[in-house]
């Protein structure tokens, strides 16, 4: 694997706001090459410890040599985040003092034509996190319906002009590399916006391969159950769909009552699990932008959890409000 240099996003926010202590316990269950763990660890030294999670297995390689000089205090794990729960009651995380999600693609997986992420690189119709997921890109590419792909496109990557370029796309299958599919875009859509004319088109392939939005609803209840009272929780997202997901559950968790507004009467139960810290998302600073411009699109949230964890019968762990 080649050396890649890894630029963790909004860097100092995340360690400012996670406040890690020596002793805590923390969780990046997007660990990718190490960057956003390594301001983690030093910042909780000398007994502060971390659970970093990837999917990808040459991010937890490279995650393993970048913190190899913090030997017991990183525990370092090939897992989806959608199993978030299970891997940190495995290593002896539950509960954690905060949680991290940085949701963006690393610099691992662009920089690898084989992998097939960038259409500036041409590589074949990969995209998968994890190499043992059973469908690449390709799948979705070459053989699914029209109206299937379609719709692909517009859910998942917002694009008006799904329809034109899921028919454009079915007409000259097969496609096997990300340049050809990259072309057949460009020629749908042309050159009139800002950024590449096919980057909505990869971005939906890519959460179709991982099913990255069901992943996430998944992942952050299992987040704020192995929250320490008092712990953090805190979400770099990158695009729309992303932020809306994180946006919702923490307005949901931080109210007592989710019932319909028109209902006359509280019947839910609910009860808030979360105080939100960042009512508006931080975003990078033009400085950061400036040196890294992957950054540009990022927002970072935070809440914390404001409830008391209890042990009882009726499974590994249970909860009681403050």
């Amino acid at each position: 694997m080649e050396e890649v240099v890894h630029v963790p996003v909004l860097l100092d926010e995340v360690v400012n706001w996670l406040r890690p202590r020596s002793g805590g316990r923390y969780i990046d269950a997007t660990v990718g090459g190490g960057g956003h763990a390594i301001g983690i660890l030093k910042a909780s030294s000398p007994e502060g410890k971390l659970l970093g999670i990837d999917s990808d297995p040459e991010a937890i390689a490279l995650a393993r040599k970048n913190l190899a000089g913090y030997g017991a205090r990183a525990t370092l794990v090939k897992g989806n985040f959608a199993d978030l729960e299970k891997i940190a009651a495995r290593f002896g995380f539950f509960p954690a003092d905060g949680v991290l999600f940085d949701l963006g693609l690393s610099s691992i997986q662009l920089s690898s034509p084989e992998r097939g992420f960038s259409f500036r690189l041409n590589g074949p119709l990969d995209m998968r996190f994890d190499p043992e997921a059973p469908k690449t890109a390709s799948y979705f590419v070459n053989e699914i319906t029209v109206d299937e792909l379609a719709e692909i496109l517009y859910r998942y990557g917002e694009e008006k002009q799904a329809k034109r370029i899921a028919s454009a796309i079915v007409k000259n299958r097969p496609i096997s590399t990300t340049r050809q599919l990259a072309e057949v875009v460009e020629k749908v859509v042309g050159h009139r916006r800002r950024t590449h004319p096919a980057t909505k088109t990869f971005m939906a392939l890519r959460i179709a391969v991982n099913d990255e939005l069901k992943a996430l609803s998944e992942a952050l209840p299992q987040a704020l159950n192995i929250l320490a009272p008092g712990g953090r929780l805190a979400v770099i997202s990158y695009h729309s769909l992303e932020d809306r997901i994180v946006k919702g559950f923490f307005r949901r968790e931080s109210k007592d009552c989710i019932c319909p507004p028109e209902a006359l009467i509280c019947t839910c139960n609910h009860k808030a699990t979360l105080k939100i810290l960042t009512p508006k998302p931080i975003r990078p600073s033009a400085e950061e932008v400036a040196k890294n411009p992957r950054s540009r699109s990022a927002k970072l949230r935070i809440a914390v959890c404001n409830r008391a964890i209890e042990r009882d019968s009726n499974g590994p762990f249970s909860f009681a409000l403050r």
